[in-house]
């Protein structure tokens, strides 16, 4: 990863401008010895562009998103669109939930640059995307999907499996019951693509530029129905484009199993499954984690593929609860 693809330090840039921005987005700094964390919705009020800017933290700022109206049957959503031309690094060297992070009571799923610097993810390294430079002189940032402060001690486990300086960690808070919580989940549609189209075997070195699409669905207070109902959004009306560079067979054999609907685990909204595994996500098909519709448009033959589709009645199931 060159220089003008440093993760932490692209985050890190945003996350100051973000801090001079602070009463604006509606989100909370505080400064210690155990570094910076910003308050995206935990007490603050956060928003839908604080949710947006807390998604481009979290992917080192290498995607474009915005909030727009996307159509779905007879109804005109609010959703997101993201759009990348460095996919591979964005959403799975940054973007990726890939470290569980757990002391005590203390859960939560970290995402953001820091992964790189840590470095113990397979998926990092078999992608070339794990840092190679002095930790201990390191910034590092990480999101969390929480909502609470997380205690002393979850934040030495950070910094002593990271490498680096107690004070050079930047956190990012929100739980997904908020705003801003939910819009940077919804933000993660290419992310889900790109994760499924992994574990089947495609080779995501292929791919080259990536946008998606989903909607925002409501707000909800309770975190594990929040938790559902952005899933949803993704699952049902998550749409995302790739362009690639690879073998028209592959795209097709592996292709039609990448929506989310080639699940077994497909067909009820995503709040009813977790219950029904008692709200173990290991409980549930980890194939079931992708976008309801999926095209892929080979630039070495011009061809593009489509796989899967919008499920209206599903979304419309999921958001009326």
């Amino acid at each position: 990863m060159g220089r003008s693809l440093d993760l932490n330090q692209r985050s890190r840039f945003l996350a100051e401008t973000i801090q001079n921005r602070s009463t604006e987005l509606g989100v909370e700094f505080s400064s210690s010895e155990n570094g910076l964390q910003i308050d995206f919705g935990v007490t603050a009020a956060g928003g839908l562009q604080a949710g947006i800017e807390l998604a481009k933290l979290s992917c080192g700022d290498l995607a474009r998103i915005d909030l727009m109206p996307m159509q779905i049957g007879n109804t005109s959503l609010p959703s997101l669109f993201f759009q990348t031309d460095h996919p591979v690094a964005a959403c799975m060297g940054a973007q990726y939930a890939g470290w569980p992070i757990q002391v005590a009571d203390f859960f939560s799923m970290g995402s953001g640059p820091i992964r790189c610097l840590r470095g113990r993810e397979k998926l990092l390294e078999q992608y070339s995307l794990v840092t190679d430079q002095n930790r201990s002189e390191s910034v590092g940032v990480l999101c969390l999907e929480t909502g609470q402060i997380p205690p002393q001690k979850v934040i030495e486990l950070i910094v002593d499996e990271v490498g680096i300086k107690p004070a050079n960690l930047i956190l990012a808070l929100a739980p997904t019951s908020s705003i801003s919580g939910t819009v940077q989940v919804v933000a993660r549609c290419v992310e889900t693509s790109l994760h499924k189209l992994h574990e089947l075997g495609f080779d995501l070195n292929g791919v080259v530029s990536a946008s998606g699409q989903a909607p925002i669905p409501p707000v909800h207070p309770d975190d594990l129905k929040a938790i559902g109902l952005t899933n949803d959004s993704i699952l049902f009306g998550g749409i995302v484009d790739l362009w690639v560079r690879g073998e028209d067979s592959d795209i097709e054999r592996l292709g039609e199993k990448a929506p989310s609907s080639c699940s077994p685990d497909f067909g009820i909204p995503f709040y009813e499954l977790f219950k029904k595994n008692q709200f173990d996500f290991y409980k549930i098909d980890p194939h079931l984690f992708a976008p309801a519709h999926i095209r892929m448009h080979n630039l070495l033959t011009g061809r593009s593929f489509s796989f899967g589709g919008l499920h209206e009645k599903l979304l419309t199931e999921s958001y009326g609860r």
